[in-house]
């Protein structure tokens, strides 16, 4: 057998891993000294703290439950006016609590109300309060725009439930709240004040509502308060910015960008999928001196025509505009990629094994969600017994039912995108997805069954199996009943096209295997009929097959 025509295989760059493996991890270590020292201040600060955060939610919930008296339970139909706004809105003073240190470089933050009105504000008050109790210290760069010039403001990133904090430094915007929220002592009272567009799981028309109040109220001319919102909808550790959804950008009108930093020594705030729980970190938080929170508002983007018709083209450009300000990287990875690394700790594997970029896999080879859950089953078959969820060539081949030949190993450098060995889930999705279903079609399927059916009489013995598969794949006899025990699913002794067919579906890698199979032998026959006039790497037509997974971008 000469050898095996594919070498280095010629990757699209945007398939290639993103810059950020898992945003979705807090991996902070605490040594022993900072865990005595943090001990040591805990014994003070979290008892006063904890009875001085019970004081100012005392006097919290009656002003709420004043603001929203007799106001409609389940979201809002028109803003409040007159004494509820003066109350409630706090379009900010100075000077403010001595840990709030709202400054821009050389100069103190002042905004404007909706009518001009610089009163005191109850509810902004008692929430720098409840933040001061805590420990933290707020640092505002830049300037707040009203909601005439951008009723959008869209805030990232997300990384922990102390992020709330924007909202009282805004001015009390309204937000986007599950209506359970509603519901939650004390804190709901408080959501209701904040006048949420309401999200209910229950109301399979809650997505289309959500948006089309979003967009009335963006499109009001300043009737209503800015709308905030976090467009990743979910947390993670602040080491990029993963993809805006949608639904801040659908009205198509400005938006200002709002930036968050926690730049402590000890990061006692960040709440991802895997790191500490919501307890241990408010209580590390609640046991340090003083907690640094740094909120930036950059300067509105105003779109483009371009940018209002396509509200994902106007998300892209804000959250490259915000990944800038940052100085990090932007991913293609969203929330139902932590679906699926729940899915993956479920099915045994490594939680990271779930990430696929699902953004980006899913736009570039228009595969939903449930399509990929599915194929993260039959991943976790082929990886169960493998350390680190990665799988090696004699676990594709044990899985297989086949032994390592060259047919397999061109099959699995096909798989292997960045050559290191293994396959990962995501280079399992992306060779299932671009190589072996296509592959799986009903005319290659039917020239693979025509090969295994000798005698021609429309069915396959288990000798006429055996046969093609020892000599072709050289597959062992005890492989060759269990595979062929799986494919006669009626256990009738023979496989009919139906049974073939079915068991192809399910088990698209052997569609491909059987064509690269094909391939090599095409192959080898040309070399030996004109030796020497091939390079290994294969040119023309051959060159195409090798690259069988290439896409355009």
């Amino acid at each position: 057998m000469p050898s095996q025509r594919v070498f280095a295989l010629p990757r699209q760059q945007s398939l290639l891993l993103p810059a950020v493996i898992n945003p979705f991890v807090q991996d902070t270590k605490l040594s022993k000294a900072t865990i005595i020292k943090c001990f040591l201040q805990g014994i003070v600060l979290v008892p006063l703290r904890a009875i001085l955060i019970s004081l100012v939610l005392m006097v919290t919930w009656p002003v709420a439950v004043i603001i929203t008296f007799k106001h409609p339970l389940k979201g809002a139909v028109a803003p409040m006016t007159g004494w509820r706004r003066r109350i409630k809105l706090a379009w900010r003073q100075e000077p403010l609590a001595p840990k709030f240190d709202y400054t821009s470089p050389g100069k103190s933050v002042k905004m404007k109300g909706y009518d001009g009105l610089m009163c005191q504000s109850v509810m902004a008050a008692l929430g720098r309060a409840y933040y001061f109790c805590m420990g933290f210290r707020v640092v505002v760069k830049g300037k707040q725009v009203g909601s005439g010039e951008a009723p959008i403001l869209a805030v990232a990133p997300h990384s922990t439930f102390f992020d709330g904090i924007v909202c009282i430094v805004a001015g009390l915007p309204s937000t986007v709240s599950r209506v359970e929220n509603l519901a939650t002592p004390i804190f709901g009272r408080f959501v209701r004040c904040l006048q949420p567009v309401l999200v209910s799981r229950k109301d399979p028309d809650s997505r289309k509502n959500t948006i089309q109040e979003i967009v009335g109220r963006a499109k009001s001319g300043g009737r209503w308060p800015q709308v905030l919102i976090f467009p990743e909808g979910t947390c993670t550790n602040r080491s990029c910015l993963i993809t805006f959804k949608q639904g801040a950008f659908i009205p198509g009108v400005p938006v200002q960008p709002v930036i968050l930093r926690y730049p402590n020594k000890i990061d006692t705030v960040t709440w991802t999928w895997q790191g500490f729980s919501s307890r241990t970190l408010l209580l590390l938080t609640l046991c340090q001196l003083y907690t640094t929170v740094e909120i930036e508002f950059l300067p509105p983007h105003i779109p483009t025509e371009e940018e209002k018709k396509s509200p994902a083209l106007l998300a892209s450009k804000v959250r490259d505009i915000m990944a800038k300000a940052l100085g990090v990287p932007v991913t293609d990875h969203t929330y139902e990629d932590c679906r699926l690394m729940i899915s993956a700790g479920e099915l045994t594997l490594p939680m990271e094994a779930g990430l696929v970029e699902f953004t980006k896999i899913s736009r570039k080879l228009n595969i939903k969600w449930d399509n990929v859950r599915k194929e993260l089953d039959g991943f976790a078959a082929m990886a169960s017994s493998c350390k680190g969820g990665r799988i090696t060539i004699k676990e594709f081949a044990s899985f297989l039912k086949l032994p390592v030949n060259p047919a397999l190993e061109e099959l699995f450098a096909l798989f292997d995108r960045n050559g290191d060995g293994t396959i990962d889930f995501r280079e399992y999705v992306i060779g299932v997805t671009i190589l072996c279903r296509p592959a799986n079609t009903e005319e290659v399927l039917r020239m693979a069954f025509r090969l295994f059916d000798i005698d021609e009489d429309e069915k396959i013995t288990r000798e006429e199996f055996t046969a093609l598969l020892r000599s072709a794949l050289g597959v062992s006899d005890l492989n060759m009943a269990k595979l062929f025990k799986e494919i006669d699913a009626d256990g009738s002794g023979f496989i009919t096209f139906s049974e073939f067919q079915a068991f192809a579906m399910t088990h698209p890698e052997y569609a491909k295997l059987f064509t690269t199979y094909l391939e090599l032998q095409r192959y080898q026959a040309i070399q030996e009929a004109t030796p020497g006039e091939l390079q290994l790497s294969g040119s023309g037509e051959n060159q195409e097959d090798s690259t069988s997974d290439k896409k355009e971008d």
